[in-house]
C-alpha cells in the first residue's frame, strides 16, 4: 500500500524528481566524465557559444568553460539549478557559465549555438527523453535561427542487441529479472548466443525516431538456450579526424528475460523482435520481446 503521494512515472522519476544523489553518483562515473571531457576539449574552441540541455550538477558546461566558450546551461530542476550555480561558482565559473532554470524540450536561445550538449541518455534511449528533447530543440531552433544546426555532443548513439544465455539464479534462488551490467566488462553470468547487432544508428543532426519497431534475424554461433536480450548502446561523442579515432562512452548494458526461452544450434537463425517509444519504460520493452526459430540448420549424413 502505497503511505505518500510521491512520483510514480519513468518520467516523474528521471525528471523534475530525480534524487540528486543519482546525479552525484555520476560524478564518480570516471569513463563517462572523462569521455565528454575529451569530446568537449576536442570540439568547443575558445568563443564559441555552448548550449547544455539537462545540465545537472554543470560538470559538462565547466569542460566546455574551460576551453573558452561562453556557456549557457539549461535544467529544469530548481534544486539541481541552484546545486549547479553553488558548484560553478566553487570552481569560480559564475562570469563563464549561465545557469538558467527552464525545461530543455521547450528552451531557445536568443542568440545562435555553435555546440549543443545533452546526455539525457540511457540504454536503448529509454526512461530518459534525449530523442525528444533534442528533436524538440532543433524544430525550434531552426524556426528562430534557421537551417544550420549547431554541432551536437554526443553526435550519435548506435543501439544493439544481442542474444544471451543469462543466470538468473542468486544464491540458489531463481528471480527471472532485468539485469543492468557495466560495459567493457566480462559477464562470466552471461554467455553470448550470437555477435552484436544493430538496429538502430542514430545521428542527432539528423532524423531522430521517436518510436522503434524492431523485426531481425540473426544468426546463433553458440548452441544452447536463449533465454534473454541484451541491450547495448554505444554513443559516438566526437571523431578526432586528425588523429583518426572516435571518443565513444558506452551506456550501461540491459538483460532482459524473454518468456519463452529457445534452443538453438550454430548456425540456425533467429528472429527478434521487440517494440517501444524512445523514452519508454524497461517493462513496456521488456513485455513486447519475442525470439522464435525461423530456419534449422541442415545435418550432412556422415
Amino acid at each position: 500500500m502505497r503511505l505518500d503521494n510521491g512520483p510514480t512515472t519513468d518520467e516523474q522519476i528521471l525528471g523534475q524528481f530525480i534524487p540528486l544523489i543519482y546525479h552525484y553518483n555520476m560524478l564518480q562515473d570516471e569513463d563517462r566524465i572523462f569521455a565528454f571531457r575529451d569530446a568537449i576539449e576536442l570540439i568547443v574552441k575558445p568563443g564559441m557559444h555552448v548550449l547544455e540541455l539537462g545540465g545537472g550538477t554543470g560538470i559538462l558546461s565547466s569542460f566546455a568553460a574551460r576551453r573558452g566558450a561562453r556557456v549557457t546551461c539549461v535544467e529544469r530542476n530548481p534544486a539541481l539549478v541552484a546545486c549547479a550555480r553553488q558548484f560553478l561558482h566553487d570552481n569560480s565559473m559564475d562570469d563563464a557559465v549561465e545557469v538558467i532554470l527552464n525545461d530543455a524540450a521547450e528552451f531557445v536561445p536568443d542568440s545562435p549555438v555553435d555546440v549543443v550538449i545533452c546526455e539525457m541518455l540511457h540504454v536503448g534511449l529509454l526512461r530518459e527523453r534525449q530523442a525528444q528533447v533534442i528533436a524538440a530543440f532543433k524544430r525550434r531552433y531552426m524556426a528562430t535561427h534557421g537551417p544550420k544546426l549547431p554541432t551536437f555532443i554526443p553526435e550519435a548513439s548506435i543501439l544493439m542487441v544481442q542474444p544471451v544465455r543469462q543466470c538468473f539464479e542468486f544464491a540458489g534462488y531463481t528471480a527471472a529479472v532485468p539485469m543492468f551490467q557495466a560495459p567493457r566488462t566480462q559477464q562470466p553470468r552471461t554467455i553470448e548466443s550470437a555477435s552484436l547487432s544493430p538496429y538502430a544508428n542514430i545521428a542527432y543532426d539528423d532524423f531522430i525516431p521517436q518510436s522503434f519497431d524492431v523485426s531481425q534475424t540473426i544468426e546463433v554461433h553458440t548452441s544452447g538456450v536463449i533465454n534473454a536480450i541484451r541491450f547495448v548502446t554505444q554513443n559516438v561523442l566526437g571523431i578526432d579526424v586528425p588523429k583518426q579515432r572516435a571518443i565513444t562512452w558506452p551506456n550501461q548494458c540491459l538483460v532482459l528475460p524473454i518468456k519463452n526461452a529457445v534452443e538453438a544450434i550454430a548456425g540456425q537463425r533467429i528472429r527478434t523482435s521487440f517494440a517501444y517509444p524512445a523514452g519508454g519504460s524497461v517493462e513496456e520493452l521488456a513485455e513486447s520481446i519475442a525470439v522464435e526459430i525461423c530456419e534449422s540448420v541442415k545435418v550432412s549424413a556422415a
